[in-house]
């Protein structure tokens, strides 16, 4: 399995408050093999912390799906 290098942009949907999680849409795209892009909505306490569950969220199916291509 080779290494998944990914990039993000966070956009606010719905503003995170002390009191309220906020709603963030994250945009996430991978170097190649992984040259795609896709696009998730993530419940969170700031934007970082969207990001990075979205980087995670990605790299986790990449590898999903790097796993099935080398069983094929």
């Amino acid at each position: 399995m080779s290494q998944v290098l990914a990039s993000a942009t966070v956009d606010v949907i719905k503003p995170s408050t002390p009191q309220k999680i906020g709603l963030f849409s994250v945009k996430v795209w991978g170097a190649a093999p992984y040259d795609y892009e896709k696009t998730y909505e993530i419940m969170a306490n700031s934007d970082t912390v969207a990001a990075h569950q979205g980087i995670n969220q990605f790299i986790a199916e990449a590898e999903a799906l790097g796993e099935k291509g080398s069983q094929s």
